[in-house]
């Protein structure tokens, strides 16, 4: 698992909830914490857990994955996956069940299309190891 960035953390964090509109209080009410926890937070002083974060996930009604990949817990690999899955989830013209719908279409593809993507993967590690060596010839 990686390490906690918490300065980037606290600084996204701050930076949606005034893109929500939320004060400190409101938002640390709406997810269940303390006001100078969240604040802690926020100046990257604390790192919260898992649980915490999902709550002011579920507070901001942003996805739990943007906030674990801006606090080090997901893999930075998977950081297009998750904005893709957060657009569709923050978008305000679909409902939630077409939200859904989409969700389950976009993980029908990468299933579909992992296959592929871990042939070529390996192959282009092959590849690399196979190179002969360098020569030069007059």
């Amino acid at each position: 698992m990686a390490s906690l960035n918490v300065g980037n953390l606290g600084e996204y964090l701050r930076e949606q909830r005034r893109q929500a509109q939320l004060s400190l209080r409101q938002l640390a009410d709406a997810a269940g914490v303390s006001n100078p926890y969240l604040s802690q937070i926020e100046r990257g002083l604390r790192k919260p857990s898992a649980d915490i974060l999902q709550q002011l996930a579920k507070a901001l009604r942003i996805s739990a994955e943007t906030l674990y990949v801006q606090a080090g817990i997901l893999d930075e690999r998977d950081r297009d996956e998750v904005e893709t899955r957060a657009v569709i989830l923050a978008d305000p013209s679909l409902n939630e069940r077409q939200k859904q719908v989409l969700l389950q279409i976009y993980d029908s593809f990468r299933k579909e299309n992992a296959p592929a993507a871990a042939a070529a993967d390996a192959g282009a590690a092959v590849d690399a190891d196979d190179e002969p060596p360098h020569t030069n010839r007059l």
